[in-house]
């Protein structure tokens, strides 16, 4: 049963320095950093993270020439079907993310062509065979992705497809709206926030009532609480709740995104949300031992990653 991901392809510029927070960068000198290149993006590692757990995971997105047959490889190379639609004018979204002792994350971001996403890239032909949409929130930020999140969403519902978005990002959603975000998006069935994004989107304190008023909006609430787990919220009521497992961070990019990935797939083989919520978790706190958002690959397979090496100061 196909999983199809509407969202973003990134190059991933990844440095994690050794202090706390953006203090621990030296500003107006040099920072000693480990600095890696790798493919990201949230709608990709989802996909990635899925077709790692057994799902038959495809993904709709728009990338520049510049890097699209790199990152068209390195789907391929994770098992994703890749749908890739190339912008000749502008470049692959790039992030820049610094991440410190602790592994949280500070991100620069261009969204380069993937802010440029649109109904032409559309085919009805993408839903044959898929049982679930996923849709990226960054997909909504851009007046032509927010266009084509309509299409897709109703498109779905037209054909029984089930559907989830994961609103990626309160700095972006300050300036979309909260209320407006909740307006396009609640087509879908299942919401897929970390604890911000739901108190957030919801003006409440409390994360337990914050999940159970956007189930009330979506039909189904999954709230990543990092460490601390996840929850569960149905049709106005918290239904589950698991805990998180023990980890060591290395850095916490993608962590949401496989998060997303466990949890979709386990419900599309028809698991409970307690179940679901566990595998959710289970990819996360993968997910945080790797750097990049990415599932690790095999030393024997690095293939193309080998043109861009982990770099030492």
């Amino acid at each position: 049963m196909g999983l199809l991901v509407i969202g973003d392809v990134v190059t991933d510029v990844v440095a994690l320095h050794g202090g706390p927070g953006l203090a621990g960068l030296e500003i107006g000198t040099d920072t000693a950093a480990d600095i890696a290149l790798r493919p990201g993006g949230s709608g990709a590692n989802t996909a990635s993270w899925a077709a790692r757990l057994g799902a038959d995971a495809r993904i709709l997105t728009r990338v520049g020439s510049d890097t699209s047959e790199w990152h068209g490889a390195e789907l391929r190379r994770s098992g994703v079907r890749p749908h890739l639609r190339v912008d000749p004018e502008r470049p692959t979204a790039v992030v820049i993310a610094m991440v410190d002792v602790t592994g949280e994350r500070s991100m620069l971001t261009n969204r380069g062509a993937g802010g440029h996403i649109g109904i032409d890239d559309w085919d009805e032909d993408l839903l044959d065979g898929v049982a679930h949409l996923h849709l990226s929130g960054y997909t909504l930020f851009a007046e032509p992705g927010l266009r084509l999140s309509r299409l897709a969403l109703a498109e779905a519902a037209r054909r029984g497809v089930t559907t989830s978005v994961d609103p990626a990002s309160t700095g972006f959603l300050r300036a979309f709206g909260p209320e407006r975000f909740v307006l396009e998006t609640r087509a879908a069935r299942i919401l897929i926030p970390n604890r911000d994004e739901a108190l957030f989107l919801t003006g409440e304190t409390s994360v337990e009532r914050a999940a159970e008023l956007l189930s009330l909006a979506y039909g189904a609430a999954a709230v990543k609480l990092g460490p601390g787990g996840a929850l569960m919220a149905r049709h106005g009521r918290v239904v589950s709740r698991v805990p998180g497992l023990p980890a060591e961070v290395v850095d916490s990019t993608g962590a949401g995104d496989a998060f997303a990935a466990g949890l979709l797939t386990a419900l599309l083989t028809g698991a409970d949300d307690e179940t679901a919520l566990a595998a959710g978790c289970r990819a996360g706190a993968e997910a945080v031992t790797v750097i990049g958002g990415r599932p690790r690959i095999l030393q024997s397979d690095l293939g193309s990653n080998q043109l861009y090496p982990l770099t030492t100061n």
